[in-house]
């Protein structure tokens, strides 16, 4: 496919309905930004060959040195595909726009995760094959179920199902089962938590209900009829991935190919005369095709027959086929035979000097590139299964608004043209940034070198070129001025100034702009339009409360194509896209509107994680204090998760998520924001909350709680917990004493304390520790630890009367 250019995705901008916004959410290493490189090369960004190689937008040199994600990064794609208007009408191309998201997976980065959900509609979720379900990939499951983002699963790396685990074709179908079901589980953990959480809130307002129809002597029966006394149960239908609902990919990122159960459901209908809708229903599951009649079988068909599933037979054998052909074999190198005869059959042309070739892994990705190209199928499956900005903003934001800050003083005009989505030039302007990026001033549009056109360096060597030849024009000046001719006035005007610096003079450093990561909700904006910018803490309920909004103007717009940014002279609603004018005005994330009264906050909805890593910071040279100061600023604007704290006692804190959070923000603080040496303490992990058994950390009575019971407040001020202590009922405690651990019976026993110079010297000693103490019989020495222990009762403790064999208990 050609190169796209920026006027063409520009362009596209303006249809809302083929637009599409998706971030790729995933744990830690299950090939994110390898399918993402994969989807850039349909785009000509980057070489097909390089695809999962190159990490395209992994801009930053620790991403790529540790072959990690460290900070989302956006980009706009172009897509072109075959659609019918109608069942009868001839299939015509049409275009679309897809602003993808590549999201990090590391923990430490969970803030951008956040960040990037936020401004999308739809999520693919990538399941390593081999690893399955892990932390991080329930916590971005999570993260879009909590944004309400419509998700799309990729199962990833199969390939090491077949290179790496050796697995048949029909034990990978069994692994692959697992994997789904292990996804579905969390989201119906999800749906069950959220279900629990509604029914709590219905009974909730309906004792309320009955509370105020008491209070007014009504007929408690005349409140029944109000129509919403009945709780209403959620269909979860819709809710699972399952491969029949097309809402599932089988991918391997590496060797570059994909494919959903549409795909071979479409191969298939040919072949076995069965239509493609019911191809897609039976090739996964419990179904199987009988060889002799043709038919498709359940599992109570199957009479003792040993069929193989569908899936297995017409999904998995052809795939695991190539693979054997192509890198399987004796050492690796394949099956040519095998290879020429799966080509024919599956009607595909492999150049010649690619089948000759040598290189094992290149005839792999060739073929697989040829039959299953990935792109396609990802494509595909996005524009299909993920709605559209307006289709997926009439669906989540009702909800979105009911819980932002002052949400029943939020201008209904406001809330209308952000669910109807409107675009006019008179509708109000709604955006949401959800963080500022720091970009070189040399990587804006305006200052970029046009072609042509001397970098620095260039000029200066060019500088020092025409003033070695003044010099010599002008110790050949005497002769010359005979002659007539100024030689020296002659060179000195061919000398080109423009970008001229001493050499003894230092570069010019390059200073860094900040500018806004951000979605459009509502109307149309352009360059030069006034907006006010609305504070996380803000709300129109209270809007004379500081901080107050602010007043700016928009200086520049721009399309966000990962290391580069490309201007803008208006965004429409729907668009992801970058905004300046906001820096000095915004600290990380905030909303932008047109209108003051009764503008909606939208960064209020949800809060992100705490920075949890505390270090001091000082400069190696006291005079770069206000360097290192300044540069903080930049950092804690340009991070969403890190903080910086001043105390009184003058040292500088910085606050981070995590050890490899806190490496990325002192290297961008050194290298980027403050460019001065620094040094950093020892990182330091508070416990913000924990039990502690202390007098002095007793509460303060309260008479109207009761005996027994105390009331707490987390240090964020955000949680408050009520715990109620009771002594156990008599008969509780005597079962517990009787069929207890003996060990925890003895647990009242005072422990003496070891003595360091003790050796090993009884006979019963030698043969349970050893000579030098390094080893015990455990299970002797427990059995006659609590035979041969004996204590008595003293002033409510019980103390050892055998210190030695306590002692031994100890070790």
């Amino acid at each position: 496919m050609p190169v796209v250019t920026p006027d063409k995705l520009a362009s596209l901008q303006r249809h809302a309905s083929d637009v599409r916004n998706i971030c790729i959410l995933a744990h830690v290493d299950h090939g994110k930004t390898s399918l993402t490189d994969a989807l850039l090369a349909t785009n000509g960004i980057i070489s097909p060959k390089l695809a999962g190689k190159i990490r395209y937008l992994d801009s930053r040199p620790d991403e790529q040195l540790r072959g990690i994600t460290m900070e989302s990064s956006a980009i706009s794609l172009y897509f072109s595909m075959l659609r019918r208007s109608a069942p009868d009408a001839e299939p015509e191309a049409k275009e679309y726009l897809i602003n993808l998201i590549d999201s990090p997976g590391h923990i430490d980065f969970s803030s951008e995760v956040s960040t990037a959900s936020r401004l999308c509609d739809g999520a693919v979720v990538l399941v390593d094959a081999v690893e399955g379900v892990c932390s991080q990939t329930v916590t971005v499951l999570r993260q879009s179920w909590t944004e309400k983002l419509k998700p799309l699963l990729v199962i990833n790396k199969i390939d090491r199902l077949v290179t790496e685990l050796k697995m048949s074709p029909a034990e990978a179908y069994t692994h692959l089962s697992k994997i789904l079901e292990q996804v579905n589980a969390v989201l119906g953990s999800f749906f069950q938590g959220e279900r629990m959480e509604e029914d709590l809130n219905w009974r909730e307002r309906m004792e309320e209900r009955v509370q105020a129809a008491a209070a007014k002597e009504a007929d408690a029966d005349a409140t029944t009829e109000s129509g919403e006394l009945q709780f209403q149960e959620r269909d979860d239908e819709d809710l699972y991935f399952a491969p029949e609902k097309n809402n599932v990919i089988f991918s391997s990122a590496i060797d570059g190919w994909a494919f959903t159960v549409r795909q071979f459901a479409s191969l298939y209908e040919k072949k076995l005369g069965i239509k493609r809708g019911t191809m897609e229903k039976v090739l996964w599951g419990s179904f199987y095709l009988d060889p002799k009649t043709k038919k498709i079988l359940g599992q109570k068909h199957l009479k003792g027959r040993n069929l193989k599933p569908m899936f297995v037979q017409l999904v998995l054998e052809p795939i695991w086929t190539v693979y054997q052909a192509t890198v399987g074999g004796d050492q690796g190198r394949g099956d040519p035979a095998l290879l020429e005869k799966i080509t024919k059959s599956l009607g595909l042309t492999i150049p010649p000097h690619i089948m000759r070739s040598r290189d094992p892994r290149l005839l792999l990705t060739t073929v697989f590139s040829s039959w299953l190209p990935l792109s396609t199928a990802m494509l595909v499956s996005v524009i299909e299964s993920l709605p559209s900005p307006p289709v997926a903003q009439a669906e989540r934001l009702p909800e979105m608004l009911e819980s932002v800050p002052g949400a029943d003083s939020v201008d209904e005009q406001i809330k209308d043209a952000m669910v109807s989505f409107k675009t006019g030039p008179s509708d109000p302007i709604v955006a949401y940034v959800s963080k500022m990026v720091s970009v070189p001033e040399s990587e804006l549009p305006h200052k970029k070198r046009k072609p042509g056109q001397l970098t620095p360096d260039e000029a200066r060597e060019l500088a020092r070129k025409k003033r070695a030849e003044a010099a010599r024009a002008q110790a050949a000046a005497p002769s010359a001025a005979a002659n007539g001719i100024d030689d020296l006035t002659t060179a000195l005007e061919e000398v080109d100034l423009d970008g001229y610096a001493p050499e003894h003079e230092e570069k010019e450093v390059d200073p860094e702009h900040l500018i806004g990561f951000a979605r459009m909700y509502s109307g149309t904006l352009s360059v030069g339009d006034p907006l006010w910018v609305i504070p996380p803490k803000w709300s129109p309920a209270n809007p004379n409360a500081s901080p107050q909004p602010k007043q700016i103007t928009v200086t520049a717009l721009y399309m966000l194509m990962g290391r580069n940014l490309e201007s803008l002279e208006s965004v429409p609603a729907g668009v992801v896209f970058g905004i300046g004018g906001l820096e000095g005005h915004l600290l990380k994330n905030g909303t932008l509107c047109s209108r003051l009264e009764g503008a909606v906050n939208l960064a209020g909805v949800a809060t992100l994680g705490k920075p949890i890593v505390r270090v001091a910071l000082e400069p190696v040279n006291p005079a770069d204090l206000d360097k290192m100061i300044h540069g903080l600023r930049l950092l804690v604007q340009s991070d969403p998760c890190a903080e910086y704290e001043q105390f009184g006692s003058g040292e500088h804190v910085l606050l981070t998520a995590g050890e490899l959070h806190l490496e990325r923000c002192l290297t961008d603080l050194k290298e980027r924001f403050a460019r001065c040496d620094i040094q950093a303490g020892a990182p330091i992990v508070p416990y913000r909350e924990t039990i502690v058994r202390a007098d002095e950390m007793r509460p303060p009575a309260n008479k109207d709680l009761g005996r027994g019971v105390v009331v707490g407040t987390t240090s964020s001020k955000q949680v408050s917990i009520r715990l109620q202590v009771r002594p156990l009922p008599a008969d509780a405690t005597d079962f517990l004493l009787k069929n207890g651990d003996p060990q925890l019976i003895f647990a009242g026993y005072e422990v003496l304390d070891e003595d360091p110079f003790w050796v090993p010297f009884t006979e019963d000693d030698l043969e349970d520790l050893g000579e030098l103490a390094d080893k015990e019989n455990v299970a002797k020495r427990y059995m006659d630890g609590v035979r041969r222990k004996k204590g008595l009762l003293v002033e409510g403790r019980n103390v050892a009367r055998d210190a030695e064999k306590q002692k031994t208990l100890k070790r």
